[in-house]
């Protein structure tokens, strides 16, 4: 098969010889350095994608986008909702009751969030229908005081559905023998899994109705609006303008004021780490230019030889750009072909690797999940291999440069 000469001769040089193992090994090592660059680079980001992936769909699917409120109760929630969904970024709607407080059972005290939802309209705007461990949404039923926990509160309290908790809120009622907190004894009927700490142990869902009725409100008043919009990232936009349209009587809070300092964080790191990772490729890249020049200096009679048989200073370049090009592809290609199958397998090892052990490394009190994700995408792996190689490519160009710069008569001069 025909093969252009700076082709054959680079693929050659890349080749070990006694005369050249410790160059070929240089080399080596070179495509290892830029193997293992390129791996860490894919898996580490592989990981910040399961964080973001992960953060988008677990805790900001279970926090609405917006929420319109009012400092009164709103009685009319129905046409309320009709006019918000007019607006053409808006989804659907939920109407919602919260309510802070404790909740005790045989001793345990657990401090809590509850949200009062309708639950027919809640899966329009919330993922945690997907995330029951024991009964449903349709389990909170109008009337009997049902609700839903985290597994953590569940633990926590000492409880499973069917057994009773008590509720007390942070207000306190005057009776003729003094003053009494108010406290109210709920059933329950379903337990949840999210994967976040700050949910699975923090809120309690019941239904609408019940909250309403606690909160010595009408059945059919409620606090306010949940919203979902078709891009949760133009949430505080649309929000204001929703605000602006409805009056001064409401106001708005969208999920970046609650959650978007985490959301940046992990974007933030993401960059940051892309970069830092992409300096540790550079460096391997830049063992490519120390391994050409130790060859252009071992070849330096082959040079000259090829010289005087007619080879053209371009065709002395190519060679040299051609043995550094191998080494950058067969270097990226290694650590892509190692960086998928690390990044697809991650969270199983580590999974193991804690169960091995008996430790968690990411404790659901202190990050917002409980495991180790990882969320491989093309476009990073197009993005790493092309930036490795264009790296592996400009590297090439300084030694191939000198090489074709060997005059051949002081090359021999020694020979």
């Amino acid at each position: 098969m025909f093969r252009p000469l700076s082709v054959y001769i680079g693929t050659r040089y890349t080749r070990a010889r006694r005369r050249t193992l410790f160059v070929s090994f240089i080399s080596l090592t070179s495509m290892i350095g830029l193997a293992l660059g390129v791996l860490v680079m894919i898996l580490v980001l592989s990981v910040m994608n399961g964080f973001d992936y992960e953060m988008r769909t677990r805790v900001l699917g279970m926090v609405p986008h917006a929420t319109l409120e009012s400092p009164v109760p709103i009685d009319d929630w129905q046409a309320l909702a009709a006019r918000v969904g007019k607006h053409p970024e808006v989804a659907a709607s939920a109407p919602f009751i919260q309510m802070q407080g404790l909740l005790t059972h045989a001793g345990n005290v657990q401090k809590t969030l509850i949200n009062a939802i309708d639950p027919s309209l809640e899966p329009q705007v919330s993922l945690i229908q997907n995330f029951f461990r024991e009964g449903a949404l349709v389990d909170l039923a109008p009337g009997e005081f049902a609700i839903a926990i985290g597994d953590k509160a569940a633990t926590k309290l000492g409880v499973k559905v069917g057994d009773k908790i008590t509720f007390v809120a942070p207000e306190v009622s005057i009776t003729p023998a003094g003053m009494f907190p108010r406290m109210k004894r709920f059933t329950v009927r379903a337990i949840f899994h999210v994967g976040a700490g700050e949910i699975d142990g923090f809120v309690a869902l019941t239904n609408i109705q019940d909250l309403a009725r606690l909160q010595r409100w009408r059945p059919d008043q409620v606090q306010g609006l949940r919203l979902r919009f078709d891009d949760l990232f133009k949430a505080p936009v649309i929000a204001r303008e929703l605000v602006d349209e409805l009056g001064d009587e409401f106001y708005s809070r969208d999920w970046m004021r609650t959650h978007g300092n985490l959301y940046q964080a992990i974007r933030m790191e993401k960059s940051m780490i892309g970069l830092l990772l992409l300096l540790i490729v550079a460096v391997a890249a830049f063992n490519i230019i120390s391994t050409l020049v130790m060859v252009v200096n071992d070849k330096r009679g082959d040079i000259a030889i090829l010289r005087t048989l007619g080879a053209t200073p371009g065709q002395i370049m190519a060679i040299f750009m051609v043995q550094g090009t191998v080494i950058g592809v067969v270097g990226t290609l290694a650590g892509a072909v190692l960086g998928i199958l690390a990044a697809l397998n991650v969270s199983r090892v580590i999974a193991g690797v804690e169960q091995l052990i008996g430790h968690k490394f990411l404790d659901s009190d202190v990050y917002f999940i409980d495991y180790l994700p990882s969320r491989l995408m093309t476009e990073d792996i197009v993005m790493i291999c092309g930036a490795a190689l264009l790296l592996s490519f400009f590297a090439t160009l300084y030694p191939a440069w000198r090489a074709a710069r060997t005059k051949p008569a002081e090359a021999l001069r020694y020979e």
